[in-house]
């Protein structure tokens, strides 16, 4: 892809002899792509996720070419940013719904009709979100991160962003995935289609998630992310810690746990529901 050799071309480049007159139309180009959802940050392949290297690199030369200036909004809010990522230029065409109150999307994500936004929430330079997706108040779609579709970010959920090292895999939530309240997913974690992800639960790259249905511990290993099972119902729980002093204190850490499976006649809110019961 001719695209894609310019855009390692430019990234080789020292910054300070960067020829901004070239490389800007190349720049913007390949930002429309990435606002169209034709290239994406990372995507599926043969059943696994992979990440595009040159795409990130892509978003970084957007930064060494862009000039920090004043976004143009409503008095009295005043923001300072580079102008190759302004806002997102949305219109009502496009079918993203989005309601008053603050939200913002960073140009460089792509937003497919038939999402919801309510305020305020927040979508970063290379995110993709599929259709049908409801992203709640004060819900961080990060850098890069990949949504997929019919997915719910209830309040206050962090989906953790990722541009560098440009070979690490951001966080990928995959169809039907109903994340809860206060969640937080990072470090390239991947949640698979129809899992359900209870309120406060926190997942890492250093996050062991212990399955008490199929007696497994999941954990992210030296080639491989932290990967959440199709349609698991994790919820927060905790475990002991060893040492005899730990011991005689009652101390535990915090520790996700999958208490059951979801089938196809369980909605993902009746499944967390009957979880948590």
């Amino acid at each position: 892809m001719l695209m894609q050799e310019d855009i390692e071309r430019f990234y080789r480049q020292d910054p300070k002899a960067l020829n901004r007159e070239d490389a800007l139309p190349v720049f913007e180009e390949f930002k429309t792509l990435l606002n169209r959802g034709t290239i994406r940050a990372a995507e599926p392949a043969s059943g696994l996720w992979k990440t595009n290297h040159w795409v990130k690199k892509g978003i970084l030369l957007g930064f060494r070419l862009g000039v920090t200036n004043e976004v143009e909004t409503v008095p009295p809010f005043r923001f300072f940013d580079k102008n190759t990522f302004p806002i997102k230029n949305l219109a009502l065409s496009d079918g993203v719904r989005i309601v008053p109150g603050g939200s913002t999307i960073r140009d460089g994500a792509f937003v497919a009709a038939s999402v919801v936004c309510m305020p305020p929430m927040y979508i970063n330079v290379g995110a993709y979100v599929d259709e049908q997706t409801m992203i709640d108040s004060h819900a961080l779609v990060g850098s890069c991160a990949q949504i997929g579709k019919r997915v719910h970010l209830s309040a206050a959920a962090q989906i953790g962003g990722v541009l560098e090292p440009i070979g690490s895999l951001p966080v990928i939530i995959e169809d039907d995935v109903l994340v809860g309240g206060n969640t937080g997913i990072y470090e390239g974690t991947i949640v698979q289609r129809g899992a359900v992800i209870g309120a406060g639960v926190i997942l890492t790259g250093g996050t062991p998630v212990f399955d008490l249905v199929r007696q497994k511990t999941y954990r992210k290993e030296r080639d491989r992310p932290l990967v959440i099972p199709e349609h698991a119902v994790v919820i927060p729980g905790s475990r002991q810690i060893a040492g005899e002093w730990a011991e005689k204190e009652g101390l535990s850490v915090a520790t996700p746990i999958i208490v059951k499976y979801r089938d196809a006649k369980t909605s993902a809110s009746t499944a967390l529901e009957e979880s948590l019961r």
